[in-house]
């Protein structure tokens, strides 16, 4: 009994921490494109918004925008900024996707579709953390390449 009640206890308080750990990370929250500061290509999508949240010991990213033909887009991805491929679902031109911390404010990125490597860029928090600026290239869905500079507003 006083096993299971000691591994309750540590399982709590590890998913405790990464909860709070999620909460400090200043890219957690509810970004919205802001089309006036970006610079974006007609052949790549256009996420208008993207949100960050805590999933366990885990991290979420949701997108919703559009493609390049206008199509409505939602996708999901759920991992841990390490670096390694975790699964999407929701995008036609990528099956997986890393995230890689390189400081607080920083992340890159990498999304795959088999082993092809679809697009690829680097999300920055700016220092008062209200703003972001995400650079991203790669190919879409039907294989034209694009090239997006998109500046998201902290809600």
């Amino acid at each position: 009994m006083k096993i299971k009640t000691l591994f309750l206890t540590l399982a709590m308080s590890l998913a405790a921490g990464a909860v709070c750990f999620a909460g400090d990370s200043p890219q957690m929250g509810t970004w919205k494109l802001n089309e006036t500061k970006s610079k974006m290509d007609a052949e790549g999508p256009k996420n208008n918004t993207v949100v960050y949240s805590a999933a366990g010991d885990q991290m979420k990213v949701t997108v919703d925008g559009v493609d390049a033909k206008g199509k409505a887009i939602h996708s999901e991805w759920t991992g841990m900024f390490d670096g390694k491929a975790h699964p999407v679902t929701g995008n036609p031109a990528e099956e997986t996707r890393s995230y890689k911390k390189i400081d607080d404010r920083t992340l890159e990125f990498t999304s795959k579709k088999g082993d092809k490597v679809t697009s690829n860029g680097k999300v920055v928090v700016s220092a008062d953390g209200k703003s972001r600026t995400v650079t991203a290239s790669g190919t879409n869905a039907d294989g034209k390449k694009f090239k997006n500079k998109a500046v998201y507003d902290k809600q």
